[in-house]
C-alpha cells in the first residue's frame, strides 16, 4: 500500500530526528534488589540493559564497585551485575536508589511460593486476569506489611509453552527461559516486594535446567556466577537478625520415588548443613519433605527421595522445614519427635484441589500428624517474632482478607 505524501514525510522526519546527533534512546531503570548469597552475606544486585555499565553501589558514601555477573544474550539481552553489602553500613544506594539492607533483628517475614502464571501444553492460567493471576497483588500486598526479610521459596518460572491459539487471557505472553519471560513472570510483579526488604531465594523444580535453569543462574542463583548450568547445588547457612536459616536446594528430588544415587548425594547435603545446627533452625526447601500428595494420589507422601536422605541427619534444633511446589498452603504438626512442616505455595500457579484424606493422624513416613490445617486460597504468609520467643503467623488473601493463623513454638506448629 502506498503511503500519502504527507504520512511519508511525517515518518521521514521523525526517522531523521531520531537519528540526529545527540539524540539517544531513553533506557529503561535498572531492576534492583538485595539477596542472601551462599556465603551468608547480603548482595546488592542489578539488571541493566546490554552494553549499559554496571550502576553504582554507594555505602555510607563511599562507592563500592559492582561486578559483571552475567552478559547479554539473544535470550538474554540484559546485563547482571553484583556486589557484596558492607555488613555494618547504614545507608546503602543502588544506581541511585535505597536498597533494602540486613536487619539487626528480624521481627516479620514474608513468605510466598510458586508465583509464576502457568503456560505449559494445553494448561494456561489467564495472566491478565488479577483474579487468576494474582502475584502482583500479593507481592504489594506482602510488601505494604513492612517484612524485615522476603522468604520465596522456589518456582518463578511457569510459562514455558506458547500460548495455545485461540486463547485470550495469555495471547502474546512470553514464553520460554529468556529475559522477556522472567520479567513478566517474575521482576515486574515483583517489584513492591523486591524493594521492601533482602530476599532468601530457594531454587524450584522449575528452575532445573532444562526448564528455567538458565534464567535461574543468570538472575537469582545465590551462589558466585557460573557458565554451565548444575541441577543440584550445596546448601549453606543465613544468620541473620537472630534467625537462623538452612536454605536446601531440592529442585532435582524425586517426589515419589527414592533413586539411590539421587538418596546418597542429599543425604550428604543434609548432614553438612544439618550438623550443629543452632537451635531454633529452620531448613527452607522447595519439595516439602513431609507432607500428602494431592488430588487423586492424596494417600501418597511426598519427598520421598528427601525422607529417605535426611534420616539419622536430623538434629534437635531444626523446629520447622519450610517449602513450596504443592499449590495450597498446608500445616503438618509432628510434635516433639520431628520438626514441624509449613507450605506455602499460594503465590499464584494454579491451586491444587485438596484431597478427601483425613490429615489428622495421617502416617507420613512412620509418624502421625498431631495438628493440620489446609487452605486452597491463593495468598502470602505474614510471620511475626512474639514475645515468648515463637511466631506468629497470618495467612492473607491477595485483597488482605485473613485466611488463617497460625503459631509457632519450637516444633509445635497449630494453625487453623
Amino acid at each position: 500500500m502506498r503511503l500519502p505524501r504527507l504520512c511519508f514525510a511525517l515518518l521521514l522526519t521523525m526517522l531523521l530526528t531520531l537519528l540526529a546527533p545527540g539524540v539517544t534512546w531513553a533506557a529503561d531503570p535498572p531492576v534492583v534488589w538485595t539477596e542472601f548469597g551462599s556465603d551468608g552475606a547480603l548482595w546488592g544486585r542489578a539488571v541493566v540493559e546490554r552494553g549499559q555499565a554496571c550502576p553504582q553501589l554507594v555505602a555510607d558514601g563511599a562507592a563500592s564497585p559492582m561486578h559483571k555477573r552475567a552478559a547479554a544474550t539473544d535470550a538474554f539481552p540484559v546485563e547482571t551485575c553484583e556486589a557484596k553489602l558492607p555488613a555494618n553500613a547504614s545507608q546503602v544506594t543502588l544506581a541511585g536508589k535505597p536498597i533494602a539492607r540486613a536487619p539487626a533483628t528480624v521481627h516479620r517475614i514474608a513468605v510466598i511460593g510458586d508465583t509464576g502464571c502457568r503456560i505449559e501444553g494445553r494448561t494456561a492460567q489467564d495472566c491478565r486476569d488479577p483474579a487468576a493471576w494474582p502475584f502482583a497483588a500479593i507481592a504489594q500486598g506482602a510488601a505494604s506489611h513492612k517484612p524485615d526479610l522476603v522468604i520465596h521459596v522456589g518456582d518463578y518460572f511457569y510459562r514455558e509453552d506458547p500460548c495455545p491459539a485461540r486463547n485470550t487471557g495469555c495471547a502474546g505472553s512470553p514464553f520460554g527461559d529468556k529475559w522477556a519471560t522472567w520479567k513478566a513472570e517474575f521482576f515486574d510483579p515483583a517489584a513492591p516486594l523486591l524493594a521492601a526488604a533482602p530476599w532468601v531465594v530457594i531454587r524450584g523444580n522449575h528452575e532445573i535446567c532444562k526448564r528455567g535453569g538458565h534464567g535461574w543462574f543468570r538472575l537469582l542463583d545465590p551462589f558466585p556466577a557460573r557458565n554451565d548450568c548444575a541441577d543440584r547445588t550445596p546448601p549453606y547457612r543465613v544468620s541473620v537478625g537472630g534467625l537462623s536459616l538452612l536454605p536446601f536446594d531440592d529442585a532435582d528430588s524425586s517426589d515419589f520415588l527414592a533413586p539411590p544415587d539421587k538418596v546418597a548425594a542429599y543425604g550428604s547435603q543434609l548432614a553438612q548443613v544439618l550438623a550443629n545446627a543452632p537451635a531454633h533452625s529452620w531448613l527452607i526447601t522447595h519439595r516439602p519433605i513431609w507432607a500428602l500428595a494431592q488430588e487423586k494420589i492424596v494417600d501418597l507422601t511426598i519427598n520421598i527421595t528427601m525422607q529417605q536422605a535426611i534420616k539419622g541427619h536430623v538434629p534437635a534444633g531444626l523446629d520447622m522445614v519450610l517449602s513450596g511446589h504443592l499449590h495450597d498452603f498446608l500445616s503438618y504438626d509432628f510434635g516433639p519427635d520431628r520438626p514441624a512442616q509449613l507450605v506455602v505455595g499460594t503465590g499464584g500457579d494454579t491451586l491444587l484441589k485438596l484431597g478427601d484424606s483425613k490429615i489428622v493422624g495421617a502416617d507420613i513416613d512412620g509418624t502421625l500428624v498431631r495438628h493440620a490445617f489446609a487452605a486452597q486460597r491463593f495468598g502470602y504468609f505474614i510471620m511475626d517474632h512474639n514475645a515468648d520467643g515463637g511466631w506468629d503467623g497470618v495467612l492473607y488473601a491477595p485483597d488482605d482478607t485473613v485466611l488463617g493463623r497460625c503459631r509457632l513454638a519450637g516444633r509445635d506448629l497449630d494453625c487453623h
